[in-house]
């Protein structure tokens, strides 16, 4: 197969773009915006790419005309979605029309990210089929770019993953097992909440997760998360645990404490069954996924 990722400066995208290239078969074309931020490789090729940018999608597209298309570019900062509507709305949603424009002029299978978000929270942990009802800015724009694909007449897929983590080339965020472990050693101490609970979501796992939908041409809406429901302050326990670092330093508190300019579903996390069943989807535990990380962080030092 011949695939195009956007957004491959994040942490999907490169996380994706090391699963394929490692897999070796497939003809892989990168995008982002501006340089590549990942190590230049023969095994594929880079193109800067703005989706926002109607023109250039379908001229790239159309240059390329690749089979499959992963659409991991998006604005995913919560609070700036809420102070920057017009930017949010045109990388979450126009971009996502651009892209259907361009795959139905290549018949191309175009898979986009979506997050747990576009629920409530009041209900979780969800199936693919429960009803959303985002409480934020981002979620609606999520949202609305899932519509857009449903009522589009192109081959689609949709992967929706919780709070994903992990150790990217050039990283400009931060993640949970990071700033628990880097505070910590620090002897900061800190309060986490522990009135929501998520489905942490290793990086890795999410890559091999759409790559497996990507494989199969699996149409329709796929959970991918980690197997673990779990709150804040529970990730932050077990990462002391593991780095074997002061627990006392860690305060449990709630969200009411926080002042966040988007507010946040309290009760999120995915049932995983149809990604097992369907797509025979094995993500890590919480434990094995700090591991993993902590091994890349052994090899970046």
């Amino acid at each position: 197969m011949k695939i195009l990722i956007t957004g491959s400066n994040g942490l999907l995208g490169q996380k994706l773009v090391q699963l394929i290239t490692t897999i070796g078969k497939h003809e892989l074309i990168a995008t982002a915006r501006g340089e590549n931020r990942l190590p230049a490789d023969e095994s594929y090729k880079y193109l800067s790419l703005d989706i926002t940018n109607e023109k250039e999608v379908m001229q790239t597209i159309e240059k390329e005309r690749p089979d499959v298309i992963i659409n991991t570019a998006a604005m995913t900062n919560v609070d700036q979605c809420e102070t920057e509507k017009e930017n949010c709305w045109k990388l979450n949603v126009d971009a996502v029309k651009y892209l259907i424009n361009a795959s139905e002029k290549i018949n191309a299978f175009l898979l986009h990210l979506s997050t747990d978000f576009i629920f409530d929270g009041e209900g979780g942990p969800y199936k693919e089929e429960d009803t959303p009802n985002p409480v934020s800015y981002y979620g609606e724009s999520k949202l609305a770019a899932e519509k857009l694909l449903l009522e589009s007449h192109i081959d689609w897929a949709i992967a929706r993953t919780v709070l994903v983590y992990g150790i990217a080339h050039d990283m400009s965020r931060s993640n949970i097992i990071l700033w628990v472990k880097k505070s910590l050693e620090e002897g900061k101490n800190i309060n986490v909440v522990d009135d929501q609970w998520r489905s942490p979501t290793l990086a890795e796992d999410l890559a091999q997760g759409c790559f497996l939908i990507v494989e199969k041409k699996a149409r329709g809406i796929f959970n991918i998360s980690g197997k673990d429901f779990m709150t804040p302050y529970e990730m932050a326990i077990q990462t002391a645990d593991y780095f074997k670092l002061d627990k006392a330093l860690i305060t449990k508190t709630d969200g009411s404490k926080f002042k966040q300019t988007a507010k946040r579903p309290p009760r999120t996390g995915f049932i995983l069954d149809k990604a097992y069943k369907v797509l025979d989807y094995k993500p890590h535990s919480f434990k094995e996924g700090i591991a993993i990380l902590s091994g890349q962080l052994n090899q970046l030092s």
